[in-house]
């Protein structure tokens, strides 16, 4: 049949089964819009506020539901402003397909109106891009980036049209959609050297990461713990890839981990990290992270073996497969004595804050009673994002999002829309600081358009609190633009932009506050205001190694 490219895109699109898309209209993509308003009652279009929101939403839905999640900008300033949540998918390996439009394909290069060459932009930071200036290439460049965005290792493609041919006509056949593979490309050597190592073992410990949470191997994570009778730590990816409530979990690893896992790993005899990428935020100094121990990797991206930690052994491939082989293979090992040692250590240190007042941690562990445990918790950047990673029990994969590796301060609101897009049924709830909430805070006008009931908690202390906090440790309380006690009225802004508002100052207020929001079923932010010198412990100085690990205690 013959189609314009942009019905094209529209067709494409409902190939690969999206039934929502966010984004933003503008001149040159006006073509796929008068598209996609034909077929609104096949893919729903969230308009979000800003681009940006626009991609956080995709990549807070593709988190939330497994699927690809799809944005849309026009050329220029629209697209460049998808740029930092492309970045974002890509650096925590979110499949996500950003479509753009440029100018026409004679006006490219000469500096045109909104003209950017957004794949030259977008390069360093995306698995794939393309411009597609013919529409004979259009429906098969579309499907290839799909393809690109789930396959292996997750993560963002960009496809730039020129306006031109989005209105060019061809012949357009559909293609049913092939079933993702799943792969490994180990050896059986690696294999026998891997469980070698796992059966001489005395002291194992587990270092979860977010690819378990891709990979769906949450049963399998299960099985191989019990198996090998091992702790289990988590990276801030790794949240609901490993029950959060079992007497295995030591709690978050690394620069705000836990006694129990710096301490753990630091002496543990063998380390199995699982999807994971030894980041800086986890190994502290790379020199001394569990240099008493052999460590075996296994992920689904060769580059990552031995890029930031020497390994021991490895094997390449899908978490989910591996570890299938890894179970069958594995007897039942017993540790018990390093079972009750890891007890021990979480007896000793566990975490704690001030219960006397109203604190982030409380709120969390309101959060999580009220809940159930069954919410999707989103998160900004900083010293909430820590206090939501430590004290609220994520029990299950996909119910924990966040900007890990990019750290994007005004991430979250736009991801907890995009997930309670995705998971309607589910409590949506954004963590946020008051400084990152600045950011991004006209994406409350996003959900009381669509009434999406999201619940926006804005965690204030007046305060940049995690800069705050490394002033107030390392920089002599030089508090550089770190202060925020200005005239903002949070809750009057929620008002405005067509939001309940709550203010909460104590803790007899949060639980009937939450309970409230809920029942509310619309979009509802909750104030909270506590101290500004509140800190997040326990905490490695950057650059130290794990297992000087501190709290308030020890200062």
């Amino acid at each position: 049949m013959q189609l314009n490219g942009s019905e094209i895109v529209v067709e494409c699109l409902k190939e690969q089964g999206v039934d929502t898309v966010f984004g933003y209209p503008g001149g040159s993509i006006l073509n796929i819009y008068d598209a996609l308003y034909k077929h609104s009652d096949e893919i729903t279009h969230i308009l979000t506020s800003h681009e940006q929101g626009a991609a956080h939403a995709a990549d807070g839905y593709a988190r939330a539901t497994g699927k690809v999640g799809v944005c849309l900008a026009t050329s220029g300033p629209g697209a460049t402003n998808l740029v930092t949540g492309i970045a974002t998918a890509f650096m925590d390996s979110v499949p996500m397909v950003a479509i753009t439009a440029n100018v026409t394909l004679p006006m490219l290069g000469k500096d045109s109106f909104q003209e950017v060459d957004i794949a030259g932009v977008t390069m360093p930071i995306t698995k794939h891009g393309y411009i597609v200036k013919n529409v004979e290439e259009l429906a098969d460049t579309l499907r290839r980036a799909f393809t690109i965005a789930r396959s292996g290792r997750p993560g963002p493609v960009l496809v730039d049209i020129t306006k031109d041919v989005t209105a060019a006509v061809c012949e357009f056949s559909p293609a049913p959609v092939k079933e993702q593979e799943r792969t490994v490309s180990y050896t059986e050597q690696e294999m026998e050297r891997v469980m070698e190592y796992l059966q001489g073992a005395k002291k194992p410990f587990i270092y979860l990461g977010g690819g378990s949470i891709i990979s769906g191997a949450y049963e399998e994570v299960a099985e191989f713990a019990e198996k090998m009778d091992s702790p289990v730590c988590d990276t801030l990816m790794g949240k609901g890839g490993f029950d959060g409530r079992s007497s295995r979990y030591t709690g978050m690893i690394g620069m705000h981990g836990t006694k129990a896992s710096n301490l753990g790993v630091s002496q543990c005899d063998l380390l199995i990290a699982l999807g994971a990428r030894f980041s800086d935020r986890v190994t502290g100094n790379p020199k001394k992270f569990a240099e008493n121990a052999r460590i075996i990797h296994i992920d689904i991206d060769a580059a990552e073996v031995n890029k930031n930690i020497r390994v021991d052994a490895s094997l390449v491939g899908d978490l989910k497969l591996v570890l299938q082989e890894v179970n069958r293979r594995l007897t039942r090992q017993n540790h018990e004595e390093w079972m009750e040692e890891i007890h021990s250590l979480k007896e000793k240190y566990p975490l704690k804050y001030d219960a006397s007042q109203l604190s982030c941690p409380y709120i969390m562990e309101t959060i999580d009673q009220i809940t159930g445990g069954e919410a999707i918790i989103t998160t900004d950047v900083g010293q909430h994002q820590m206090w939501a990673a430590q004290y609220y029990h994520y029990t299950k994969p996909r119910t924990f999002l966040s900007s890990g590796g990019l750290g994007t301060m005004g991430y979250g609101l736009g991801a907890c829309i995009g997930a309670q897009v995705g998971q309607p049924d589910k409590i949506c709830i954004n963590i946020a600081g008051d400084g990152c909430f600045r950011m991004n805070m006209n994406e409350l006008a996003t959900a009381s358009r669509y009434n999406i009931p999201v619940i926006q908690i804005v965690i204030n202390n007046h305060v940049l609190g995690m800069v705050r906090q490394w002033q107030t440790l390392f920089y002599g309380k030089r508090y550089s633009q770190t202060v925020l006690n200005d005239k903002v009225d949070f809750c009057k802004v929620a008002e405005g932009l067509g939001c309940g508002a709550i203010c909460v100052t104590s803790r007899e207020e949060m639980g009937p506050a939450l309970e409230k929001a809920i029942a509310m079923k619309a979009p509802v932010l909750i104030e909270c205001v506590i101290p500004e010198d509140d800190k997040v412990f326990p905490m490695v100085p950057a650059g130290a190694p794990i297992a000087e690990v501190f709290d308030g205690d020890d200062l």
